[in-house]
């Protein structure tokens, strides 16, 4: 079995401040709450039969994790190679029998974390098909093209929600909720330990193939910035127009034109 698994920070256990996350002199407490995270699920992963585990550091600089802190095995894809995965690169390199994804959080307009955005704050919206995207459901599609099934989300409260809104049958551990400017948090151990039991079951529940996104025949995104400026420049994207002074629209039957174009006027 191989498992593939995306970390970010925002929904990490006791993530309330963007100092946190940015600011290398204020975030390392963060940083290792998410190693941490990450080490559990890669050995409830190991624990639950799989032979090899990706890891896509996917938060800022994309170097959070202390690949020591990691159960010895643990293959780690550090910085960004700038291809066109972003949040998941590596889930390319071979046929994965499961994507796990912690440390998510709320996508951009949501009160469920107060450092909820969708991939940058200069973006507004990021709509496909006229819903509202996260970072989970961008990177969920990502998966389910490449066949592979999303079985397990931590994170935020509101975006383990949605998640199950959008996979049913997905294993979700909510270890933050937010609260206007705060997040209530609960213990790190407790989230570390809540994070091993639900990566257990869900490679285990015989669910797995049920966690698989099924694509949409076609896709319509428009991306909401927040300046005009940017909406301008962006909509000279082959296949790009723009349809007011901040909103840009792109429309694709595959995928990867999807992540092609988020990639030049997204990322």
């Amino acid at each position: 079995m191989k498992i593939f698994i995306s970390s970010d920070i925002e929904g990490t256990c006791g993530a309330a401040d963007w100092d946190e996350a940015l600011n290398p002199a204020n975030y390392h407490w963060l940083g290792k709450q998410m190693t941490k995270e990450v080490s559990s699920a890669v050995q409830a992963a190991y624990d639950s039969g799989a032979e090899e585990v990706l890891v896509r550091d996917a938060h800022g600089s994309a170097r959070n994790l202390d690949h020591d802190g990691l159960p010895v095995g643990t293959q780690l894809i550090r910085g960004w190679a700038h291809d066109i995965y972003c949040m998941m690169t590596g889930i390319d390199r071979t046929k994965f029998d499961a994507a796990i994804f912690t440390g998510y959080h709320s996508g951009s307009k949501s009160g469920g974390n107060p450092l909820s955005h969708t991939m940058h704050r200069y973006l507004d919206t990021i709509k496909i098909n006229g819903t509202n995207m996260s970072e989970f459901m961008l990177n969920a599609y990502t998966a389910g093209y490449f066949g592979v099934p999303v079985v397990f989300i931590s994170g935020d409260e509101d975006i383990c929600n949605k998640a199950k809104q959008f996979i049913p049958d997905i294993t979700t551990v909510p270890v933050i909720e937010g609260i206007g400017g705060a997040s209530i948090c609960i213990h790190p151990a407790e989230a570390t330990e809540k994070i091993y039991n639900g990566v257990k079951e869900a490679l285990s529940n015989g669910k797995a193939g049920k966690c698989l996104v099924k694509m949409p025949s076609k896709f319509e995104v428009v991306i909401t910035y927040v300046d005009h400026i940017t909406a301008f420049h962006n909509s000279s994207y082959p296949g790009a127009s723009l349809i007011s002074d901040t909103k840009v629209r792109f429309c694709a039957t595959d995928y990867l034109d999807v992540l092609r174009f988020l990639h030049f006027c997204a990322d």
